[in-house]
């Protein structure tokens, strides 16, 4: 394990004894022995190794979660008990959340502070926002007419139930609190998840699966494979006892995934890719909106699938913002998240940021300009902030995802023009408008094409509000009550008296 500052002795501990998968009630190493490196994004070095996965281990780890929920204790739980685990589960988040915001921070490069006030603590909210709905969860009673059978009584109602066993299949750029995503509806309904981690950041859901025995969930409820996308993500994904796949990660991989799915009729939710607008109207507090703007594409690095990497400005004012949000770029500090002075983090990997930066050689490729940022450094996989202008609406920086802290910038004069560029983009998932005039801001959201319309605000995430995509950005959706509705089947009964 190497780390340039120092970390908890707790964090160094978890490291050290070389994590393992958890598959049932067992500790385990994939049965082949395959290790994987896992790297510090900030300094390039190996921090630990974990079990790289094969297909038997999914399957050992399918069949304990079948198990669990066919004939455990679990499959027998009463809603209060379930509720009870899940708030459990989350105090125990909440005593260990330095070491989990530490794990994320070494293995995924964000700020360690950033991620203890974000990340773990939004994850423990929804755990205890969810804990709720495990004892709301209704059918309904219904006076049925039978019309070929007019002389006889009826009484017929629904059943909500749980889908079973959930696959679940998470991204590398909010790791922890995307397997909270997954994990808190499955248990409040009463599934069993076998997880799968992303193949560069599975440790804290490794110390997740932890806190899960802890809590006393019964053996095999909760299962986290360690391993590639190609060999246990694909085994998952075709694994026939699997009843609903869940996926966060790249619309290629989505589609992949939901392929494979039909196959066996498995249900399935993806929150995919995005490439979403942010508005700036000609009204709105132009120093907020431009702080907003830096906010909404430079947070995490810009690995954010709502991220706010398209700028429109109402075009008196496009100079005056993007000069605004360059000066914000160029005054960040970039570093490595264990240093609470950063204000930037590293890419996830060597490979996203040659990605990143080959992006942006390709937007000056065709003619865009680079108001600031635009440089790659090491050690370490940095990119600097960066902002392109002179861009085309058709060019590849502006309808593909890049994925890191890169925005294209540009210029529009009015509500149906903005309108127009905001829907024009395969993707769907978020979008913002900043504006102080409300009637305007009204007539703008049922036209723009996403699944979730932020005003003077980007990214603002609430469990409470149902959170996917139109378009490429997906199918379902994560966090309200919508994810209860994913995570359960409805079943007709009905009695002759």
């Amino acid at each position: 394990m190497s780390a340039s500052l120092p970390i908890k002795p707790a964090t160094s501990a978890f490291l050290d004894r070389a994590p393992t998968m958890l598959i049932g009630a067992d500790w385990t190493g994939a049965a082949d022995g395959a290790l994987m490196d896992l790297r510090n994004p900030a300094t390039g070095a190996v921090l630990c190794q974990v079990p790289s996965a094969g297909a038997a281990d999914v399957d050992r780890a399918v069949r304990a979660a079948r198990q669990a929920f066919d004939d455990s204790p679990w499959s027998r739980m009463r809603p209060r008990e379930r509720q009870n685990l899940l708030w459990k589960l989350a105090d125990l988040m909440e005593r260990d959340a330095d070491l989990l915001a530490e794990l994320e921070c070494l293995n995924n490069g964000k700020s360690a502070a950033v991620a203890r006030v974000m990340d773990v603590q939004l994850g423990i909210d929804f755990l205890r926002y969810m804990a709720g709905w495990a004892t709301k969860i209704e059918g309904a009673s219904v006076e049925v007419s039978m019309p070929l059978m007019p002389n006889d009584d009826f009484h017929g109602f629904i059943r909500r139930e749980a889908v079973g066993v959930v696959g679940a299949i998470v991204a590398w750029n909010f790791p922890l609190l995307l397997a909270c995503w997954k994990l808190g509806p499955a248990l409040a309904t009463g599934c069993s998840v076998v997880l799968k981690p992303a193949d560069e950041t599975p440790l804290s859901a490794l110390k997740l699966a932890e806190l899960v025995l802890e809590a006393g969930y019964p053996a095999g409820v909760f299962n986290v494979v360690t391993g590639t996308g190609v060999n246990a993500g694909a085994a998952l994904t075709h694994h026939p006892l699997v009843d609903k796949l869940t996926f966060t990660g790249s619309t290629a991989v989505g589609k992949e995934i939901g392929k494979a799915a039909m196959d066996h009729m498995t249900r399935v939710t993806l929150e995919l890719g995005g490439k979403s607008p942010t508005i700036v109207m000609a009204d709105a507090d132009l120093a907020s909106a431009a702080a907003g703007a830096a906010q909404a594409i430079f947070f995490n690095q810009g690995q954010v699938c709502c991220a706010g990497s398209r700028l429109y400005v109402q075009r008196k004012h496009f100079d005056n913002v993007v000069a605004d949000i360059a000066g914000i770029a160029n005054g960040m500090k970039l570093g490595n998240g264990l240093d609470p002075s950063v204000d930037m983090g590293p890419l996830i990997s060597a490979r996203q940021q040659q990605r990143v930066y080959n992006y942006i050689e390709l937007g000056r490729e065709k003619g865009a300009t680079v108001a600031c940022g635009g440089e790659q450094f090491g050690p370490g996989y940095f990119v600097k902030p960066t902002v392109l202008v002179d861009v085309d609406q058709q060019s590849p920086v502006v309808q593909e995802e890049i994925f890191g802290p890169v925005l294209v910038a540009m210029p529009f004069d009015d509500i149906d023009e903005v309108v127009r560029l905001a829907n024009d983009s395969p993707y769907g998932l978020g979008a913002s408008i900043w504006s102080n005039d409300l009637g305007a801001v009204h007539r703008m959201i049922p036209r723009i094409k996403s699944g979730s319309v932020w005003v003077n605000c980007h990214s603002a995430l609430d469990p409470a509000l149902p959170f996917g995509g139109y378009k490429l950005s997906g199918v379902g959706r994560e966090m309200g009550a919508a994810a209860i509705e994913h995570y359960t089947e409805l079943k007709s009964v009905l009695i002759r008296l």
